[in-house]
């Protein structure tokens, strides 16, 4: 990812050469005022064309994949909940059922919180019944670790401050003290209040230093509050040596892969090697797409980066998407972390749009200088062209010097010529602008007719339905006024028609759009008009961009589509694209364009 400013050479050699070349042709008497305006028109070509910004679309390509493909991936980790629940409730056995039941906890642990509490009140009531005294007891902790995650804290503590631990085992000890530190590292973290962060960062160490006695080596909790301490200490030499013993007891792209990969993330960016940052936050965000994980941390911290890289554009889609996920989950922990950054891509948007307007009125005020510089330019011609007319009557009778004077106009000649080609240039320009504004003015023209008629039409509907609705309404004819009123059909008769006048005046603006819309896509690609002077839905999403409607929520509103609709229908057409797809819709954009 490159994150680093790069100014391109020519900007240097313009900044280190240019004041030796004007000194020079000062000094040989040449620096003229069209000289100084190809300076002038130099350097503002040079200063448009430095390149700002961060190139990440490549790492975030897969992401967008993935996030395309995140009902599949549900659909799938829905249908394992669906099989292990069958599996549950044909048990009849009551250790078995007990397994069971903690495996439908542990597939609901990162999809529905709810859902996973649930299942371990249920292990905990049939491991009491069975006499698994130890197993109820990592029940409950469990439950009480998970109410802590989801924020939860006074219920966690109730439920922990309920445990008695007399006779379990080492692990399930271990699983008790880790809820008992979660819940209070928690505490710690959220509270405003000095004094009771220091009491509740004491305790949450003192049941750290019980739990690190019973867990065993290899268990992640001691992994992953290994790795935080060394952190906490600044000691990120063991850090990082930690995550690497973590990583060779994981399974790659599994859901404990992506936990591993978010802390090493940490680790590098403690580091600044942006490279394996980045590297390592996108592996862990695939891996909670792609096993279905609700509860991802790690998709928040890569929105946050986009936002402060200036990509708002993809940070709101991340993290609006991440937030559906953290309200199926039902975390409000995750709510309480996605709240402020939502606000900050909000102020980012409104910041990026100040600073575009103050690059375009810095550009017009420097378009108006280049205009007043043409504009002296063009006088300065006209007053050189009659002082040479004068010379050359007053020097007519001389050869020798009509000769010298005919060299001169050559040059003079020359020059205008070179001014004529520029102004040829700028008239063409202009010629094309007017065209664009032409086209504008005719595409509204006709919109603004059709809306009129449009309005005008279901004007005399209403009346016409209002008039028959007090008449059945006077005569009490009730259940004809039901009838007339009830039909669905209405509604879908009044959208076709909707689009049917839209299709007729986009066509009739665009005739060959179907053509020429076709022959940016690849030829199995291509889409065929359902009926002549028609659109389906696909090429009506591009006709509505092609008349300047480019955000996804408009398209959707006009055309009754939720916007997911519209952004699958959108990626599936580009996908198809001959040319490169990312600036496909600009092609679209360009048709029907005078050439």
């Amino acid at each position: 990812m490159k994150i680093k400013k790069k100014k391109s050479l020519g900007f240097f050699f313009f900044i280190c050469f240019c004041p030796y070349l004007i000194v020079s042709l000062q000094k040989r008497k040449i620096m003229t005022l069209r000289n100084k305006i190809l300076f002038a028109l130099f350097a503002v070509f040079l200063s448009a064309t430095q390149a700002h910004g961060y190139d990440i679309d490549k790492l975030c390509k897969p992401i967008d994949e993935a996030i395309l493909q995140s009902p599949q991936y549900v659909d799938a980790y829905e249908q394992k909940i669906t099989k292990a629940r069958h599996d549950y409730e044909r048990e009849t056995d009551l250790k078995r059922k007990y397994e069971k039941g903690f495996r439908l906890y542990q597939l609901y642990r990162p999809f529905v919180a709810d859902s996973a509490m649930f299942f371990l009140q249920q292990c905990m009531v049939l491991a009491e019944q069975t006499g698994h005294r130890s197993e109820a007891v990592r029940c409950r902790s469990l439950l009480g670790l998970r109410c802590s995650n989801i924020g939860m804290y006074d219920e966690a503590l109730l439920i922990l401050d309920s445990i008695q631990t007399a006779g379990v085992d080492d692990e399930t000890l271990g699983v008790y003290y880790e809820a008992y530190n979660n819940v209070y590292s928690e505490l710690a973290y959220y509270t405003h209040i000095e004094e009771m962060r220091k009491g509740y960062q004491r305790k949450a160490r003192q049941y750290e230093e019980l739990m690190f006695r019973y867990l065993p080596p290899d268990a992640e909790s001691r992994f992953l509050r290994l790795e935080q301490r060394a952190q906490g200490e600044g000691n990120f030499k063991e850090s990082m040596r930690i995550n690497d013993e973590w990583l060779q007891t994981v399974e790659p792209g599994s859901h404990p892969y992506a936990l591993v990969a978010l802390y090493r993330y940490i680790e590098f960016k403690e580091q600044r090697d942006t490279v394996q940052m980045m590297h390592w936050l996108v592996e862990s965000v695939l891996a909670d797409i792609r096993n279905s994980v609700m509860d991802q941390g790690s998709m928040w911290e890569l929105a946050n980066e986009l936002m402060l890289n200036g990509d708002f554009e993809r940070a709101s889609r991340y993290i609006i998407f991440t937030s559906e996920c953290a309200n199926r989950y039902g975390s409000r922990q995750r709510n309480w972390q996605i709240s402020p950054l939502l606000s900050d891509i909000a102020k980012g948007y409104k910041n990026k749009s100040e600073h575009t307007t103050r690059q375009l009125r810095w550009l017009l005020g420097v378009i108006s200088i280049l205009a007043l510089l043409l504009l002296a330019a063009l006088f300065y011609v006209r007053s050189r062209n009659r002082q040479l007319r004068a010379a050359r009557n007053a020097l007519s009778s001389k050869n020798r010097e009509l000769s010298e004077l005919n060299l001169q106009l050559s040059e003079a000649n020359k020059q205008q010529l070179l001014l004529n080609d520029q102004l040829k240039s700028l008239n063409d320009e202009l010629a094309r602008s007017n065209s664009q504004l032409s086209e504008s003015n005719r595409v509204k023209e006709e919109y603004i007719g059709r809306f009129l008629r449009l309005c005008s039409m279901y004007i005399d509907q209403m009346d016409s339905l209002r008039k028959r609705v007090n008449k059945l309404t006077k005569n009490r004819q009730f259940d004809e006024l039901y009838k007339i009123t009830r039909p669905q059909e209405f509604k879908e008769r009044e959208l076709e028609e909707l689009y049917v006048n839209f299709d007729s005046a986009f066509l009739h603006l665009f005739p060959n759009f179907v053509s020429d819309f076709n022959a940016l896509l690849r030829p199995e690609e291509r889409i065929e008009q359902p009926d002549e002077g028609r659109l389906n839905t696909a090429i009506r999403i591009f006709a509505l961009i092609r008349l300047g409607i480019e955000d996804s929520g408009k398209i959707a509103e006009f055309l009754h589509y939720s916007v997911n609709t519209i952004y699958n229908y959108r990626a599936r057409v580009k996908n198809g694209a001959i040319r490169d797809r990312e600036n496909f819709e600009r092609y679209v954009k360009e048709i029907g364009m005078p050439r």
